[in-house]
């Protein structure tokens, strides 16, 4: 019996309705429920790709992110390997779809983009077992951690510089699957060329070592996000700018910049 691929859920909006979606190929399906609470059926109308606005595909409780974790993005910034997970919150305000604008302030300095793999949580817990991780991972969704480097370097702490509005691209979809190959590959392109292209077994620390490490001082929570880390070649981005950030086989999360 053929394997089913897992289900690309997303959020989308059509004539003016939002609605809950599966991603099949080219076309968008509409379904009932969300991906926590259940999918409950599929009505049986689909739209184009093209004609569809990706929305966020939920709404984050917290945005867990994960600095220093691809040896490769640890040197190019001149720091030390970290000893254990480096983690820091993101403001959930800074979340927008993909083909949203991310929005450059002219007076933060250099604004980064940083493509990254990012957890959904699926089953809140506490200390919980690396062994154990699977049963709390609901799937798995792109994120661009866009920083302003020159206040994330000069405040000392990373709140401000991360969570400007805009500043947290999320989607397009969410992969519903417990586990990706160690083989898959975070490729982010700045108007259309490759910047940053990096397999996740090349985290200093794996996504079981995450989960388990952050669910030691802090209780994860049903629909909590975990952006894994960025891989080398991070870079400025501008106005007028086209970034993308893309991870087989979740898909492509696209955003302009504007100011």
């Amino acid at each position: 019996m053929k394997k089913e691929n897992p289900a690309l859920y997303c959020r989308f909006m059509v004539d003016g309705r939002a609605y809950s979606g599966q991603i099949r190929g080219a076309s968008v399906d509409i379904v009932e429920g969300d991906p926590f609470a259940g999918i409950t059926s599929q009505i049986r109308l689909s739209y184009p790709v093209e004609r569809v606005k990706f929305l966020p595909p939920f709404a984050p409780k917290k945005i867990w992110c994960v600095g220093r974790n691809y040896v490769g993005h640890v040197k190019e910034l001149d720091h030390d390997i970290p000893e254990e997970p480096l983690i820091f919150l993101k403001a959930t305000s800074a979340v927008t779809g993909a083909n949203d604008f991310i929005r450059i302030p002219e007076w933060a300095g250099p604004i980064h983009y940083e493509g990254e793999l990012a957890v959904v949580i699926g089953k809140g817990g506490k200390n919980i077992p690396e062994e154990n991780v699977c049963e709390h991972i609901l799937g798995y969704t792109i994120m661009n951690d866009v920083t302003a480097r020159a206040l994330q370097n000069k405040d000392g702490q990373w709140t401000r510089a991360k969570s400007f509005d805009t500043f947290a691209p999320l989607g397009p979809a969410v992969l519903l699957t417990k586990e990706l190959p160690a083989s898959t590959r975070v490729v982010t392109r700045l108007n259309g060329r490759v910047v940053q292209d990096g397999a996740i077994e090349q985290m200093i620390f794996p996504i079981p070592r995450l989960i388990s490490h952050i669910s030691r001082f802090a209780t994860l929570e049903e629909g909590d996000v975990i952006s894994t880390g960025t891989p080398q070649g991070v870079g400025e981005i501008k106005p007028g700018d086209l970034v993308e950030v893309e991870i087989e086989p979740i898909g492509k999360l696209r955003n302009i910049c504007g100011e």
